[in-house]
């Protein structure tokens, strides 16, 4: 396994909630990643943030990793998820807000 792949495999099995997006929490630099930010943000659901445009090595190893071409991309409890589109359908099917209460991750819903 390659020292990116150690790296990521570290982040996603040690953190609840982790995000490897274009640009950051604060400021995403893609529509697709600003909508899964907001989606997060708006459950309230706390989250590690990866910037794959800061590191092409990072931007390359994250898709070979999950084996899926786009970013950004969503995992949880060391599982992935999906990209924009997948977040988006579950979280409008109420999907992805129970995933994260049958996996014990803390979301105070906003009103």
């Amino acid at each position: 396994m390659s020292d990116i792949q150690s790296w990521i495999k570290h982040e996603v099995d040690n953190n609840d909630v982790v995000l490897f997006l274009k640009g950051t929490p604060s400021f995403p630099q893609c529509g697709f990643s600003g909508q899964v930010v907001q989606i997060l943000d708006y459950i309230g659901v706390n989250y590690v943030g990866h910037n794959v445009l800061e590191d092409d090595t990072l931007r390359q190893g994250i898709k070979e990793f999950s084996n899926w071409p786009t970013i950004p991309q969503l995992y949880v409890k060391g599982e992935f998820v999906g990209g924009c589109d997948i977040v988006r359908e579950m979280f409008q099917a109420e999907e992805l807000q129970s995933m994260f209460e049958q996996n014990g991750i803390d979301t105070p819903r906003k009103a």
